[in-house]
């Protein structure tokens, strides 16, 4: 077999696979903050190509195709307005989202679970008003129980978050890698140092 037949005929732009755009809606706001609403920078150049977004801020890279040479958009805002979830649904994700990513018992961080404050066992059911994140030990330790028989205590109530209080609480938790461009969108009510 000749050694120069080439089998993989899409190559992947190493460089370019990395700058993605963050998506605002029409109001400039972020779609969401966690996760952070980003496209691949060849979806955010299609839709700026489309016209369904307008491109704030860019890259300092360009892309070439053979009749125009673009630069790659970090920041692109929505032409039309996307109304925001009224309903949160009722994930695992959500849930440690609305726990701060704690255990509602002891406060850790680690191997976090889920548990029904009133075990199922015992008639409780799996809804936002009777599910904790709790770490392993915790959720061990508790077991089919009550919390009185264990002796302990929940941090806070757990009641059903709204869409609105999801998105904030998303705000706490920036991803590892945000672009100088994004900081000016994703903070935009934040307190301005004088």
């Amino acid at each position: 077999m000749n050694s120069e037949f080439r089998t993989n005929f899409v190559r992947e732009p190493g460089a370019l696979k990395h700058h993605p755009a963050l998506v605002l809606n029409a109001d400039y706001r972020p779609l969401s903050y966690y996760p952070l609403s980003l496209w691949t920078w060849q979806d955010a150049i299609k839709a700026a190509f489309l016209d369904r977004v307008d491109i704030v801020a860019e890259y300092d890279e360009v892309v070439r195709s053979p009749s125009m040479t673009l630069r790659i958009p970090s920041v692109v805002v929505l032409k039309d307005f996307v109304k925001p979830q009224k309903r949160v649904a009722f994930t695992r994700f959500n849930l440690f989202l609305r726990d701060e990513f704690h255990c509602q018992y002891c406060g850790a961080k680690a191997e976090l679970t889920f548990d029904h404050v009133i075990p199922r066992a015992a008639g409780g059911i799996t809804s936002w008003e009777n599910v904790v994140a709790a770490c392993a030990p915790c959720n061990l330790r508790k077991g089919s129980k009550s919390l009185r028989q264990v002796g302990m205590a929940l941090r806070k109530p757990p009641r059903q978050p709204s869409a609105g209080e999801l998105l904030n609480m998303g705000r706490r938790f920036p991803p590892n890698h945000l672009h100088d461009s994004w900081l000016d969108f994703l903070y935009w009510d934040a307190v301005l140092e004088a």
